[in-house]
């Protein structure tokens, strides 16, 4: 690329978040900009579980209450193994952030096929184990419906590949995220997910196979997929974007994107892990209560994550730049409009809860869940106030600070599960994950020790401000 092309190419994409603190760059454009990203995000979070529940009674109609077990337990391991497979995806939106704040294009570029090479070997393992587990799987879904067993088999199987696209499009979004383009990010692999919901609404119809299912839902993914490469490589002004491993940016991925990976399973396994336990320790009904009131809760912590996320790339172009006026001051916003949101959440979930439980699951789960509810919606909201501490952290390298309080705050929760389940029952597993919130709020400290020393550098002498990755 020509000299000129590539100082166009800078110009452009500097000038969208490195470029805001600039006098010449309005406020009122930036906060629209932040607007729309946080409310891409909270959409990004909602569509697919409400799609689900939209097209819930044709699916279950349609496929009966055995195969739409299978489905639901495909959908699950998708989201699950993505999750594993595209750990990463934090380290990709933090480097591409860095290298676009200082126009270094050619680092960008190796950072993002790096990504890419990175996350398809690391899909490949997860798709792989998904493929060789799949007849064991299958054999314990379906053990009591052996005529089944084959459908159910190769849906697992293209389960696992469904894994591996999603771990390759995590690349494509985690980039246009970079970019502070949440709409485009979002948009495509949206629409994809919402058309493989009404494949599962209308082809049982006329084919009653679970895999008949999943095999659109693979096409439609490897459309999509397609997509957003072209649209990456119509960002990034190139279409060589094949895998390839680069030694310096390598490092930077893996030493920044192993905390931030662990941290992702770490999470996974605090979101389902209490569930379980509540069911193989007092059984179905007492599962049943709890379960509820967690997916009740849930939404406090997720809409909080999912609309705030955009302060992870933003954040992380202002330190590229050097420049803690705005990193405090963006800090302080979110903190209170984070603030803000989860206390009403809050208070609307202890006053309407358990009306809705009733609603949801009966007398009988409202009973149940009408003393732990409170305690796992405060947990939730505790959790939530962390999330702009632990956006801020990353965004300035310190992936390490957060994935220790991360793992100190799920080990003390399991810790004291046995006892406090021991002492109180199912409402001890509530108490138990009430231990979580208030370690990750520790995340606050070093931050603010962090900001206030950025503060008494002298601008010409300024370093990054965290140089734990």
């Amino acid at each position: 690329m020509s000299f000129m092309m590539q100082s166009r190419w800078v110009r452009q994409n500097r000038g969208d978040s490195a470029g805001t603190t600039s006098n010449r760059s309005p406020a009122h454009p930036e906060m629209r900009r932040h607007i729309s990203n946080a409310a891409f995000g909270v959409l990004d979070y909602v569509a697919y579980p409400l799609g689900m529940l939209a097209i819930a009674p044709l699916a279950f109609r349609a496929l009966g209450i055995d195969k739409y077990g299978v489905w639901t337990v495909a959908t699950a391991a998708i989201s699950a193994g993505a999750i594993i497979a595209s750990g990463f995806g934090d380290a990709n939106i933090r480097i591409v952030a860095v290298h676009r704040a200082t126009g270094d294009r050619a680092g960008l570029l190796r950072v993002v096929r790096c990504s890419m090479a990175i996350h398809l070997v690391l899909g490949a393992a997860v798709a792989a184990v998904g493929w060789i587990l799949a007849p064991l799987a299958a054999h314990r879904v379906v053990a009591d419906h052996p005529n089944l067993f084959r459908d159910c088999v190769w849906s697992f199987r293209l389960t696992s590949l469904l894994m591996l696209l999603r771990s390759v499009e995590s690349v494509c979004v985690s980039t246009q995220r970079a970019f502070a383009r949440y709409g485009a990010a979002v948009q495509i692999s949206l629409i994809a997910k919402l058309l493989s919901l009404v494949a599962a609404a209308t082809l049982p119809f006329f084919d009653p196979r679970v895999s008949t299912i999943l095999l659109a839902t693979l096409a439609i993914t490897i459309c999509a997929l397609g997509i957003q490469v072209f649209q990456i490589g119509q960002l990034l002004e190139t279409f060589q974007l094949s895998p390839w491993f680069e030694r310096e940016a390598a490092l930077a991925l893996l030493s920044f994107g192993s905390f931030t990976w662990l941290q992702a399973v770490c999470g996974l396994v605090v979101g389902q892990a209490d569930r379980m336990i509540a069911g193989f320790t007092f059984g179905a009904a007492a599962a049943a209560s709890y379960g509820i009131c967690a997916q009740l809760a849930q939404p406090i912590w997720g809409i909080v994550a999912a609309g705030l996320h955009f302060l992870f790339p933003y954040l992380a172009t202002q330190q590229a730049v050097k420049d803690p006026v705005e990193i405090k001051k963006t800090i302080n916003r979110a903190v209170a409009a984070s603030a803000l949101f989860i206390v009403l959440a809050l208070v609307g979930i202890l006053v309407f809860g358990v009306s809705i439980l009733r609603v949801w699951g009966g007398e009988q789960v409202a009973r149940v869940g009408q003393s732990m509810l409170p305690t796992i919606a405060l947990s939730t909201a505790l959790s939530a106030s962390s999330v702009v501490g632990s956006y801020a952290m990353l965004a300035l390298g310190c992936a390490r600070t957060v994935t220790c309080l991360t793992l100190a705050a799920a080990a003390t929760m399991f810790l004291s599960i046995p006892w406090l389940a021991h002492i109180h029952g199912v409402y001890g597993i509530a108490e138990a994950r009430l231990l979580y919130g208030p370690i990750m709020l520790l995340v606050y400290i070093p931050l603010f020790f962090l900001i206030r020393r950025s503060f008494a550098t002298p601008a010409s002498a300024r370093a990054p401000i965290c140089e734990e990755a």
